[in-house]
């Protein structure tokens, strides 16, 4: 929908905006009305270079042609029904997921949220059906992030802070320990412990990718005693580390993962595949969803998993983060950069907010994001150019140095 077709100012939408909806998000004062690969445009047609990409959705591209023809094939066919009869997209879909990440079996949700929980809830029925009743607790990382639903809250290692305040007692049966630490890990856990739980990058957290040391730790740690190893691939997954999904960086294997975002092209959609005996504990009825397996949005992502696949860009990600990332380490006031592939933090010095430079670059039109008190978060599309990693510099740079 186009602005001069509604008969409204761009203003107009956004008093309709801060008088009917719930806010929880910092509002961007612009109008996002188009988008095409690494650009948003506003009702003037200014572009934003795009670095935030719908929050690492938008891998191959925003309005990627192959894609949007997928939609719209798809729409004209069936639009939604309900996951008793086949579908087509769904059953393809399935098949490349599965075939192209070395799993067995996939369950299909709409959010990444949604599909930790599901994660959650078949490692713990697993573990009450094969070793008894207290076989529930999950052992997941400080700092890390799952989600907001409460399950996912709950296995977000940040009690006391960020997205658990204020909601009261959490999930019970979770517990945390230090990201990157396996002797932490491994004494978190109990004789009730059923599963370790692990982003492969701590995205939330400020871009902290995982050891070698403490991902292959944890896959023999989890294998010596008949626990699972769940993966959460939401952010990670689907290119954007420089492999198709970011554990295959570790030459290590899940028993869970899941995955969101990146898959769906910019249509909502999520999932977990898992192993086949792990994923017998979902039997009929344990659990369902109204929307997971969409038509639509299965095609699309069947769409964009072959675009991804078929113009290797996952092997762009990692020339490109690296790339990015030595350009990135000569602007001033930096003190860290850390990336995997084109999952890229920068951590300045305490004279630099990362918030600051957040609005420092939009003004300038290029679009970020900011964890942390002084740590910005890039996420582009994967189609990136040296070219758009250069403007993207020199924007920052300029940023930066007007903060001095």
């Amino acid at each position: 929908m186009r602005l001069k077709d509604t008969g409204l100012t761009a203003q107009d939408i956004k008093d309709k905006v801060n008088k009917y909806m719930i806010e929880t998000y910092e509002r961007f004062d612009f109008l996002a009305e188009t988008a095409k690969d690494m650009y948003l445009y506003d009702e003037n047609g200014t572009p934003y270079l795009d670095f935030y990409a719908g929050i690492a959705v938008n891998n191959a591209g925003s309005c990627n042609e192959k894609v949007v023809a997928a939609v719209k094939d798809q729409v004209g066919d069936i639009m939604h029904t309900f996951n008793y009869p086949y579908t087509i997209p769904q059953a393809l879909l399935a098949e490349k997921v599965c075939t192209t990440i070395g799993m067995d079996k996939i369950f299909f949700q709409n959010s990444g949220a949604e599909a930790n929980e599901a994660m959650i809830k078949m490692a713990r029925k697993y573990g009450i059906e094969k070793y008894g009743p207290n076989k529930y607790h999950i052992v997941t990382a400080k700092n890390g992030f799952h989600g907001r639903t409460f399950g996912a809250m709950s296995a977000t290692g940040q009690p006391g802070n960020g997205c658990q305040v204020g909601f009261g007692p959490m999930t019970y049966g979770f517990s945390y320990a230090p990201y990157n630490d396996l002797e932490a890990f491994k004494n978190a856990c109990t004789e009730n412990t059923i599963a370790i739980m692990i982003e492969p990058v701590q995205g939330e957290g400020g871009v902290h990718p995982a050891t070698m040391e403490f991902m292959t730790g944890l896959r023999k740690f989890c294998d010596e005693n008949g626990m699972l190893l769940l993966i959460d691939e939401v952010q990670t997954g689907w290119c954007r580390t420089g492999s198709v999904m970011s554990y295959m960086n570790y030459g290590i294997k899940p028993d869970i993962v899941s995955m969101a975002k990146g898959l769906g092209g910019g249509m909502p959609i999520g999932a977990i595949c898992a192993r086949e005996e792990v994923s017998k504990a979902f039997t009929a009825g344990s659990h369902g969803t109204t929307f997971g397996g969409h038509p639509v949005s299965c095609a699309a992502a069947l769409a964009e998993v072959n675009e991804l696949l078929d113009r290797d860009l996952a092997g762009n990600a990692k020339k490109m983060g690296d790339y990015f990332s030595a350009k990135l380490e000569t602007l001033p006031h930096v003190k860290e950069v850390r990336h995997q592939g084109l999952l890229v933090g920068v951590e300045f010095d305490d004279t630099i907010g990362g918030v600051d430079v957040k609005h420092a670059c939009l003004d300038r039109h290029l679009l970020i994001t900011a964890i942390g008190a002084h740590t910005i978060r890039m996420v582009p599309p994967l189609i990136l150019t040296e070219e758009d990693c250069d403007k993207a510099v020199d924007i920052i740079k300029e940023a930066v140095e007007s903060l001095s």
